[in-house]
């Protein structure tokens, strides 16, 4: 099975996300060995990711803004609560009205 081409927004946007990773990390002081050391990671994966590399697994990432003191932006990433496209197509599916059940006889 080929791999399908990544489409430019979504590079873009891991590129962002690495560019900004180097900058927080670089404001914090902490050299990329240090980061690579706290994460658990190679010193070519913390550049690869930091490079935007779209390889670089989820979970170097997780551990990256953990180490940055970030985490709770990636918990945040779909929050539910906040979900507009999906809270909107739910509320597609709501019925227009609501009928109450009639009793059976005799019944409270």
């Amino acid at each position: 099975m080929a791999i399908s081409p990544i489409p430019p927004l979504v590079e873009r946007a891991i590129c962002k996300l690495g560019n900004d990773l180097s900058l927080a990390r670089r404001r914090r002081h902490i050299s990329q060995t240090s980061l690579a050391e706290r994460m658990g990671a190679s010193l070519s994966t913390v550049r690869r990711m930091e490079n935007g590399d779209v390889r670089v697994p989820i979970h170097f990432i997780a551990r990256a803004l953990h180490v940055l003191g970030e985490i709770h932006a990636l918990e945040r990433l779909l929050d539910t609560q906040n979900d507009d496209i999906g809270l909107a197509l739910q509320d597609e599916q709501l019925p227009k009205r609501v009928r109450s059940k009639s009793r059976a006889s005799g019944a409270l």
